[in-house]
């Protein structure tokens, strides 16, 4: 791959940011009833608080200049432009970590765990667990440019993001991913070992290889939409538990999934027109899938939404970031039966994520060094619960420096 490097800096024009201001002050607003609450989606009454505060009071100009306190690159990948952040550690050695994120939040996830990686010994850690981070922008998300050609899935990310940590003089380092980061670490770690000291994740997908057995792969059996691969009626207790989260989250969770995987580009005309609605798609992931007790902002203030949605919107990638569903639906990868990554593994399981991990399940892919099950927290943990997870990898990678 050819690549080139050059510095960036967020300055969003501010035309970008008129325009913006106009079409939400020019929303126009569903119907809905008091007793709606959460249950039919994204609540009514508190999008018209959150869209009064986004227009009177957010200050997109202050988060523009804490996020430009940090390095920020662009990366040209053959066709794929890349953006990444670049943080150099305080530590004696600091270890090179690349961070992932997923949908639909963005490296804006990570702001809060950033210092605590960084600079460990200002929050409670030593000095020597320092770690130097690289975290990109996935393809298509956020500051990324979309991948301009067909069928590029998820198994195809690590070799971009590896070119640009080899171009920065990284050849061994560390991996952590959460959702689709956690996803892309699986085809990392079977496609180039060699230059993984440890991966630490908080999710992996369902569809990770064909796991029915013999006498349900027939072609008459009736399989549920992302469950292809999922035992119709699973022998033990353990994968019995996991499935049924899984079919839980597939019939109840999963209609934003169903239209990413389906019908990108239609969905992509409704959120580069309206703010509010790109807004509400998103909010109501925060929402139904952290540890927030109904009260989303127990976890996340409205200026911490926001900033994410921002960084979706003022590249217009709602629609760019989703077709990772697509092509990774019709262009799928998995290893083959009895195969599994090899790198030492930890992962942190909490309890609120749309599909808890389990241990069993974990070593079926994964060399599985440290396993833990939290307390409390939901699939967005690296963010909830930002102190415990930083002492984890703290305490994960130190044997593996």
């Amino acid at each position: 791959m050819a690549i080139s490097i050059s510095p960036y800096q967020l300055n969003v024009p501010q035309e970008t940011l008129d325009d913006l201001h106009d079409r939400l002050q020019r929303t126009r607003w569903p119907q809905s009833f008091n007793e709606q609450g959460w249950d039919y989606g994204t609540n009514t009454q508190y999008m018209m608080e959150l869209v009064d505060y986004w227009l009177n009071q957010f200050d997109w100009r202050k988060q523009e200049a804490l996020i430009n306190q940090y390095e920020h690159f662009k990366a040209q990948v053959d066709d794929v432009g890349v953006h990444f952040m670049h943080i150099p550690g305080k530590g004696p050695n600091p270890m090179p970590l690349c961070m992932l994120h997923g949908y639909p939040w963005s490296w804006a996830t990570f702001l809060r765990i950033i210092p605590m990686l960084v600079d460990p010994q200002a929050h409670g850690g030593m000095a020597e667990d320092s770690f130097t981070l690289v975290i990109p922008s996935l393809c298509g998300f956020c500051l990324s440019d979309q991948v301009p050609r067909k069928a590029f899935g998820f198994q195809h990310h690590p070799a971009v993001y590896r070119q640009i940590l080899h171009q920065l003089g990284y050849q061994k380092y560390g991996l952590y991913g959460g959702d689709w980061g956690g996803i892309i670490t699986f085809p990392w770690g079977h496609q180039f070992p060699e230059d993984l000291l440890g991966i630490h994740i908080n999710y992996m997908g369902q569809r990770m290889r064909d796991e029915r057995p013999e006498d349900e792969r027939g072609d008459d059996l009736i399989r549920g939409f992302g469950l292809a691969n999922a035992p119709i009626r699973p022998r033990d207790p353990e994968s019995l538990k996991f499935w049924k989260a899984a079919e839980r989250f597939w019939i109840e969770q999963s209609g934003y999934s169903h239209v990413n995987m389906t019908c990108p580009q239609s969905f992509a005309h409704l959120v580069a027109d309206s703010p509010t609605g790109a807004a509400a798609w998103i909010v109501e992931k925060y929402h139904q899938w952290s540890d927030c007790n109904n009260n989303i902002e127990e976890v996340f203030s409205k200026d911490e939404l926001l900033t994410n949605i921002m960084l979706y919107w003022i590249n217009n990638t709602f629609g760019t970031a989703i077709r990772i569903y697509y092509e990774s639906h019709y262009h799928p990868w998995s290893v083959k039966p009895g195969e599994r990554i090899e790198v030492p593994t930890g992962i942190l399981s909490f309890p609120k994520d749309i599909v808890p991990l389990l241990k069993s399940r974990a070593e079926k892919y994964y060399n599985v060094v440290r396993f833990k099950y939290m307390e409390r927290g939901g699939h967005f943990g690296i963010f909830e619960c930002a102190d415990q997870y930083a002492q984890d990898l703290r305490e994960f990678f130190a044997p593996l420096r």
